[in-house]
C-alpha cells in the first residue's frame, strides 16, 4: 500500500529521540490520509533550526502525481545551488528520499529537492536551514529609575546565537520571593512603567534567555532604587550680566518635579566662551526643599559671550541627569583697547583734481575682544589746515573719501557702549609728493604649507612695513589684503590665503610714523599649471621663402603661470615638422628658408613652468615668386615702356622741329614780288564741283604724290591750281622735247584744277610721268572723294612715283641749260607730282588730244636777285562732264 503523505523527523541528536517518535507517528497518520489532501511533493522538517556543527537530516516525499513513472531513486539534492554527493543520499522507500549532512556550519542555507528524469531536472520543494547556538547566561544587569515614571533595565546576552532568542526580565521582592513581576523582550533591555514601577529598596532582578536550542537564566541581582534614581534635566531660567559689574554672569535654574522626596541633590554648571572650546565647571548643592538654584560665574572675560548648561544628581544616586538646554549671554562691555588695523588705496585724480581714497580696516585684534562694536568714527583734515576737520560714521569696515590734491591726515576709532578705541592714524600724501625708493628687492618662495615674502631695504631705521597682495584681475580696491610687519624684513602666511594658478600682485610698503613710502611690487604664482589655451597664429602675407608669424598674448586668466617662451611649430605638406623657440616678450617671428610654392601648417605653443599648450593650427602657402623676382621681371619691361612713352611724348612735343629738319618749309611763289600771278583763274574750283556732280568722276585715291611729305600741315591740303588753258596766262611756259605719242596731257574744258594744289604754282609735265600714268587712265575713274587726304597716303603715292622714275632711268631734260642751271639745290627736294586718271566718260575730242606735249617753264638764271622759285610738278588733268 503506497504512502500518500509522510513526514519524517531529522535525527539531529540523541536528546531529541522523543521528537523523532512524534514525527514517526505523524508519518504513520499521514499514510492513511485522504488522497485529495496529498501534495505533489513535501520536505520535512520545514525551516529547521539546528546547532552549528551538528548533523542535518531532511526527507523529501514524492506525491501521487509523480508515480508510477518516477520514484525516490530519481530524487537529487542541492545545497545553495551545489549538488550534494550521492553518498549522502538514503532511499527510505519508493516515494521518500533522505539526505544527511554532517558538521553543518552554514549560518543560513537553502536545501532543494529535485527529480531528474530523462536528463531533465525539475524542482520539487525547498527549505531554509539555520544553524546557531543555545543562549548564554545573561549578565551585567543594570537599571535606571525615573521616579513615578519608568524602571528600565539592561543586560548583556553573551555571544550571538544567530537564532530567534527571547528574554524575560523578572523583578522579585527579596523579602517575598513569590512576589514576581516580569516583562518580555527580544532585545537586551526591558522596562516597567508607572504604576507598575513602585519605589522600593528591596528588589532583585533576574534575566532568562531561551531559543529552540535551550535556555539560560542569570542570578537575581539586588539593586536599591535610590541608587539608580536619575533626574530629568533641570530648566535654566536665565543667564544675565549685572550692570556695572564686569566679568560676571548670574545663572538661575529650576529643579525637576519628579524626585524621590527627602533627598538632597547637587547641580553642576558647565560654561565656555564662544572664542574657546575649553569647558569649565561649577558645582552647587541644593537641599530637598529647594526647587530652584542660582549661581554667579566670575572671572569671565569682558564683553564676551558665554554658553551655559546644567545637570543635577541625587546625593544617594550614582546617575547624573542629562544636560539641560544651553543658553548664551555676554559679560559687561568695556571700551575697545586696541587700534583698528587701517589701510588705504589711492586712485588717480579725477576731473577738477578730486581723487578717491579707499579706506578699509580689519576688526579689532585684541583678545578677548572688547565687545560688540557699534560703529566707526572717521575724521580727516588737510595736513596744513587742522581746523578744517571733517567726520563720518560708518558701520561697515570700509569707506570712500573724495579728497583734493593736498596731503591729508585720517584717523579712525571704533566705539561700543562703553567708549572709544585709540585712534588709528594714516597720512595721505599730496599728488605732487615724491618719495624715495627704500625697498631694493622683493622675492617670494613657497613651502609645503606657507608662502614667504622677503625684501631688502636701503634704510635700516625703517622698522615697519605693510605687505599687500591681491589677484591681478581684481579690480575692486576693497578686494585687497594686507598685513603689517614690524621689526622684520620677512613675512609668511598660510598657502590657503592664496588661490592656485592665479597671478597675484604683491607689494611691500615702508611705513615710518604715519607716512607710507613708495612700494616695491612684484607678481607671483603660488602654484602653476600649463596654460588653458594656446596662442592663435596669424600668418600675414607669405613670401616666397619666408613668412612673418604673429600672435597675441594669452589672456591673463588662462595663463595659469608665467609664460617662459613660445615655440612655433611649422610643417610643410608631406614634410618634417620643424620648430623655433622665442622668448616670452616676442609676439612675432619671421620664418625663413621656407620652400617656395608650398603649403605649410603652423601652430604656436605657449609654455610656463608646468608645461605647454598648443594653439589652433593654421595653414598658409608660400609664393612662387617674391618681390625681387617680380621687380627683376617687371623692371626692364617697365623701363622699356617708359622709354617708348617718353620717345612718343618727345615726338609729339618736337613734331614741328622734326618737320623743319626733315621737311623744311618751301617758299610760296605766289607770294613772290618778282612776277604777278593770276590767282583768280587758279582759285576756280569749278572742276571739282563739276566732278562731284557727275556719277563717275576722278578718284583722288588714285592720285600719286611724288614727295616724301608736304613741308607743313598748312600745305597738306594744297589744291590743284591751274587748268591747261590758264597756264599760259600765269607763266611763260616753253615746251620742249617729244612726249610718247601714246600719252596725253589731260585737262578739262572748264579749266578747273584740283583744290589740293597751290593756287599760284605752275607745273611741268614730263613724258615719263604721262607714260607711267597711262595704265591708270585706261581704267574707269572712281568718284572723287572729299578733298581732305591723309598726308601719309599722299607721301606714299609720291614715293611710288619717284621709284618708277628711277626704274625707268629717265630724267627731266630742259633745252639750253644744264642740270645745275635747271634745279636749284633748295628746290630740288620740293618736286611734286600729281596724277589724274582719265575718265572713261570723257568726250571723244578730249581723248584725241595730241599725245605728246611738254609744258616747261622758261629757264631761270641762278643767283639772280628777285628770281622766283618754281616748283616742278608733274600731273595729268582729267576732264569730266
Amino acid at each position: 500500500m503506497p504512502v500518500n503523505h509522510i513526514h519524517f523527523l531529522p535525527i539531529v541528536t540523541e536528546k531529541e529521540m522523543f521528537s523523532c517518535l512524534v514525527v514517526m507517528f505523524v508519518l504513520f497518520c499521514s499514510s492513511i490520509a485522504d488522497e485529495n489532501s496529498i501534495r505533489d511533493a513535501d520536505i520535512f522538517p520545514s525551516s529547521p533550526e539546528i546547532e552549528r556543527g551538528s548533523t542535518l537530516k531532511l526527507f523529501c516525499v514524492l506525491g501521487k502525481h509523480y508515480t508510477p513513472h518516477r520514484n525516490a531513486s530519481h530524487i537529487i539534492w542541492k545545497l545553495n545551488h551545489e549538488l550534494i554527493a550521492q553518498e549522502n543520499y538514503n532511499i527510505v522507500n519508493e516515494t521518500v528520499s533522505s539526505i544527511t549532512i554532517h558538521n553543518f556550519t552554514y549560518s543560513k542555507a537553502h536545501v532543494k529537492c529535485f527529480t531528474k528524469y530523462l536528463g531533465k531536472e525539475q524542482l520539487l520543494v525547498h527549505t531554509e536551514v539555520k544553524s546557531g547556538f543555545p543562549p548564554d547566561t545573561p549578565g551585567n544587569i543594570s537599571c535606571t529609575y525615573y521616579f513615578e515614571a519608568e524602571l528600565n533595565c539592561t543586560w548583556t546576552s553573551g555571544r550571538e546565537t544567530n537564532l530567534m532568542t527571547n528574554y524575560t526580565l523578572y523583578r522579585k521582592m527579596m523579602t517575598s520571593p513569590n512576589v514576581v513581576a516580569s516583562c518580555q523582550s527580544k532585545t537586551e533591555s526591558c522596562s516597567f512603567y508607572y504604576p507598575n514601577a513602585p519605589y522600593s529598596s528591596a528588589f532583585c532582578f533576574q534575566v532568562k534567555a531561551e531559543n529552540v536550542l535551550g535556555e539560560a537564566s542569570s542570578d537575581c541581582v539586588p539593586i536599591p532604587m535610590e541608587k539608580i534614581e536619575k533626574f530629568e534635566p533641570p530648566e535654566i531660567l536665565s543667564v544675565k550680566k549685572i550692570t556695572g559689574i564686569k566679568q560676571l554672569l548670574t545663572v538661575t535654574w529650576k529643579m525637576p518635579e519628579k524626585i524621590i522626596p527627602s533627598q538632597d541633590s547637587t547641580c553642576q554648571i558647565q560654561y565656555r566662551n564662544l572664542y574657546s572650546n575649553s569647558l569649565e565647571f561649577v558645582n552647587v548643592s541644593l537641599n530637598s526643599q529647594e526647587k530652584t538654584g542660582s549661581c554667579n560665574l566670575t572671572g569671565l572675560w569682558d564683553s564676551t559671550e558665554y554658553f551655559v548648561a546644567i545637570r543635577c544628581i541625587s546625593d544617594q544616586s550614582v546617575l547624573w541627569s542629562e544636560w539641560s538646554r544651553g543658553k548664551t549671554a555676554s559679560t559687561e562691555e568695556k571700551a575697545p583697547s586696541e587700534k583698528v588695523d587701517l589701510w588705504r588705496v589711492i586712485e588717480s585724480s579725477h576731473s577738477a583734481g578730486i581723487r578717491s581714497v579707499h579706506l578699509m580696516w580689519k576688526p579689532l585684534n585684541s583678545f578677548p575682544p572688547s565687545g560688540r562694536i557699534l560703529g566707526y568714527k572717521i575724521q580727516y583734515f588737510p595736513e596744513n589746515n587742522a581746523a578744517f576737520k571733517m567726520a563720518n560714521i560708518s558701520t561697515d569696515r570700509k569707506i570712500i573719501l573724495l579728497l583734493n590734491e593736498e596731503a591729508y591726515i585720517i584717523s579712525i576709532t571704533a566705539y561700543n557702549s562703553a567708549g572709544n578705541s585709540p585712534e588709528a592714524i594714516l597720512r595721505i600724501p599730496s599728488t605732487d609728493e615724491k618719495t624715495s625708493q627704500i625697498i631694493e628687492t622683493v622675492r617670494t618662495f613657497r613651502t609645503n604649507e606657507e608662502v614667504v615674502v622677503e625684501w631688502t631695504a636701503s634704510e635700516p631705521e625703517v622698522t615697519k612695513y605693510v605687505v599687500e597682495w591681491y589677484e591681478e584681475m581684481e579690480m575692486d580696491p576693497f578686494g585687497r589684503s594686507w598685513q603689517y610687519v614690524s621689526n622684520s624684513t620677512h613675512w609668511k602666511t598660510n598657502r590657503k590665503n592664496f588661490k592656485p594658478f592665479i597671478c597675484y600682485n604683491i607689494s611691500v610698503y615702508p611705513v615710518y610714523g604715519n607716512k607710507v613710502a613708495a612700494p616695491y611690487s612684484i607678481q607671483a604664482y603660488i602654484q602653476e599649471k600649463q596654460p588653458s589655451e594656446g596662442p592663435v597664429a596669424d600668418t600675414g602675407i607669405p613670401g616666397k621663402n619666408e613668412v612673418i608669424i604673429k600672435w597675441k598674448e594669452i589672456s591673463k586668466d588662462k595663463r595659469n603661470g608665467f609664460i617662459t617662451n613660445y615655440t612655433i611649430f611649422y610643417k610643410p605638406e608631406d614634410g618634417k615638422e620643424l620648430n623655433e623657440t622665442v622668448n616670452s616678450d616676442v609676439l612675432q617671428y619671421r620664418l625663413k628658408s621656407l620652400q617656395a610654392n608650398t603649403q605649410y601648417t603652423v601652430y604656436i605653443m605657449a609654455s610656463n613652468e608646468a608645461g605647454g599648450t598648443n594653439g589652433e593650427p593654421k595653414t598658409f602657402k608660400t609664393l612662387k615668386f617674391n618681390k625681387e623676382d617680380v621687380i627683376f621681371i617687371a623692371l626692364p619691361i617697365g623701363l622699356s615702356m617708359l622709354f617708348l612713352l617718353g620717345l612718343w611724348i618727345t615726338c609729339i612735343l618736337k613734331k614741328h622741329t622734326f618737320k623743319k629738319v626733315c621737311w623744311p618749309d618751301i617758299p610760296n611763289p605766289a607770294e613772290s614780288i618778282a612776277v604777278e600771278w593770276p590767282l583768280d583763274a587758279s582759285m576756280n574750283n569749278s572742276f571739282l564741283k563739276g566732278a562731284s556732280s557727275e556719277a563717275k568722276t576722278i578718284d583722288f585715291e588714285d592720285i600719286s604724290v611724288l614727295e616724301h611729305c608736304f613741308p607743313e600741315e598748312s600745305q597738306e591740303g594744297s589744291l590743284l591750281m591751274n587748268c591747261e588753258n590758264h597756264v599760259s596766262e600765269c607763266t611763260d611756259i616753253n615746251t620742249k622735247g617729244t612726249i610718247n605719242g601714246d600719252k596725253k596731257i589731260l585737262y578739262n574744258k572748264e579749266n578747273e584744277v584740283a583744290k589740293c594744289f597751290s593756287p599760284s604754282m605752275p607745273y611741268i609735265i614730263t613724258d615719263q610721268d604721262i607714260r607711267s600714268q597711262m595704265p591708270s587712265a585706261l581704267t574707269p575713274a572712281k568718284e572723287i572723294q572729299p578733298m581732305e587726304m591723309l598726308e601719309d597716303d599722299l607721301c606714299e603715292s609720291q614715293q611710288s612715283a619717284i621709284k618708277n622714275e628711277e626704274n625707268d632711268n629717265e630724267v627731266l631734260k630742259l633745252d639750253d641749260f644744264s642740270e645745275k642751271a635747271l634745279f636749284n639745290p633748295y628746290l630740288k627736294n620740293s618736286v611734286k607730282t600729281r596724277e589724274f586718271l582719265i575718265s572713261e566718260n570723257l568726250p571723244e575730242h578730249s581723248k584725241t588730244e595730241p599725245k605728246s606735249q611738254s609744258t616747261v617753264l622758261p629757264p631761270f638764271q641762278q643767283n639772280i636777285s628777285g628770281q622766283s622759285y618754281v616748283t616742278l610738278d608733274m600731273f595729268g588733268l582729267a576732264s569730266a562732264h
